[in-house]
């Protein structure tokens, strides 16, 4: 089992029904878990990647009814390093 994250931006927050079709999503062999942050508005879905890819997971995500706008890295980019004078 090779587990990955997948985090997803959405727009709107998910309603009951959207949320019970996330739950049930759930149970698709593959999908290991659901971590919603309702500030951020983002969804983190833990996945086994020899059973599902990330296509297929953002596909099940979007017929849950989850309004996604965007998937984000896992790792925020990290600022460049300043240049230091020359002595």
């Amino acid at each position: 089992m090779t587990t990955v994250d997948i985090l997803y931006r959405y727009a709107t927050p998910p309603t009951e029904a959207v949320t019970f079709a996330l739950a049930s999503a759930r149970e698709v062999y593959g999908i290991r878990a659901l971590q919603f942050d309702r500030a951020a508005r983002t969804l983190r879905v833990e996945y086994d990647a020899t059973r599902l890819n990330a296509a297929a997971v953002t596909r099940l995500m979007s017929q849950a009814g989850l309004e996604i706008e965007e998937e984000l890295p896992l790792i925020p980019p990290q600022p460049a390093p300043e240049a230091v004078p020359a002595a």
